[in-house]
């Protein structure tokens, strides 16, 4: 069968902050709130059966919500479940999505160093840029504590990289936002461009990025990274695109064809297509009741996948439509419940980017080919 990532929620959407842009806040009747988290039962289950598929690479992704409430204990065990029930030439990537105020004990890194976890920090940028929207549950900023973990990390060499939420007050400083993450030193970057419904009002929300923004912003770190130099800065999007230029695939679900590269698990056992999409008219099942590499290649999942597909006309005669293939579905659900077949609301942000990037991204591809640039290890 094909090969599948899991992405686990160990503590559903349970968080030790109140970030003020949560894509999961505002999806809290669909979602839940309060309290959660995922039982000895159902870990053992989903560690157990995934790692039977013996797929040559097996991944777990440990988001939230925040997974670090979970403590250290739960994932030695869910380590020690995957090294029981794997076999031989078997490879398994643990990655944790955090907001690092818990990694604030030499324990924690210690077992993440020891174990190999690659941990995404999020963090937004400079002070000032960061501590606008994430916020503590007291409404304090928390860059401070953040930037403790990071220095706690360096210093047992822990593998980590950043995720950046481009929102509306951070797209207008690029230039502060790349300097401070290369200045960290930071090698693995991320950006997402941040836009939600507000739940009371059906409009987007105010801490939402224009498509302005983002375009404008995109194109500034796009210079940035070739200045910098690719073969010395890994950002996600940049990667992906750039691998399309050169072999014609994309390395993440945002520009692809089909929404097929992961399930989510909620700390339930609960399986769902996308966590941007943890509604009932997604539910897949349970892994209790359902063997999850059937819940993963199941009618309603393929179905889900399929339905990227659904573009509008002005996606069908773009000249970008094969780099772009209509952007996260997530983008055009807001606007479109049904098909997701209207435009993204970031349309006018990616033809801004691949107006301007795409030629020189050509130019990298063709330097990629020829073995004239080399691109940092984890890409090759």
């Amino acid at each position: 069968m094909q090969p599948f990532t899991l992405l686990i929620k160990p503590s559903g959407s349970d968080c030790n902050i109140d970030c003020q842009y949560c894509f999961y806040k505002c999806r809290a009747p669909e979602i839940g709130q309060g309290r959660q988290r995922m039982s000895d039962e159902v870990l053992e289950k989903l560690v157990t059966d995934y790692m039977r598929l013996r797929f040559q690479m097996s991944g777990f992704a440990w988001q939230g919500g925040e997974p670090t409430l979970m403590g250290p204990d739960f994932y030695k065990r869910a380590v020690e479940l995957q090294k029981a029930h794997g076999v031989a030439g078997q490879e398994v990537g643990n990655s944790l999505q955090t907001n690092a105020i818990l990694l604030d004990n030499d324990a924690w890194c210690e077992f993440l160093r020891e174990s190999k976890f690659l941990v995404g920090v999020s963090i937004d940028g400079p002070k000032e840029l960061h501590d606008h929207y994430r916020l503590d549950l007291g409404g304090h900023g928390t860059w401070d504590r953040v930037m403790s973990a990071i220095e706690r990390m360096k210093a047992f060499d822990v593998q980590y990289n950043t995720l950046s939420l481009v929102n509306k007050l951070t797209a207008d400083h690029p230039d502060e936002v790349f300097d401070f993450l290369v200045d960290l030193p930071m090698r693995y970057l991320q950006f997402i461009p941040c836009v939600e419904v507000d739940p009371d009002t059906d409009e987007i929300a105010d801490f939402s990025v224009t498509p302005k923004q983002y375009g404008d912003f995109m194109c500034r770190i796009f210079d940035r990274w070739v200045d910098f130099g690719p073969q010395r800065l890994s950002i996600r999007d940049f990667d992906s695109i750039l691998t399309h230029c050169v072999g014609g695939r994309h390395t993440i679900c945002t520009f692809d064809r089909q929404c097929s590269q992961y399930v989510v698990v909620e700390h339930t056992g609960d399986v769902y297509p996308c966590d941007f999409f943890v509604d009932p008219e997604w539910y897949l099942g349970n892994i209790f009741e359902t063997p999850i590499e059937t819940l993963a290649a199941s009618a309603k999942k393929r179905t889900f996948a399929r339905k990227k597909q659904n573009l509008c006309n002005k996606c069908l005669v773009c000249r970008h439509l094969a780099t772009c293939r209509g952007g996260c579905m997530k983008d055009r659900a807001p606007f479109d419940k049904n098909d997701y077949g209207r435009e993204s609301y970031f349309c006018e942000s990616y033809r801004q980017f691949f107006d301007y990037a795409l030629p020189r991204f050509m130019q990298l591809a063709a330097q990629v080919r020829s073995g004239e640039l080399v691109r940092p290890e984890q890409l090759t």
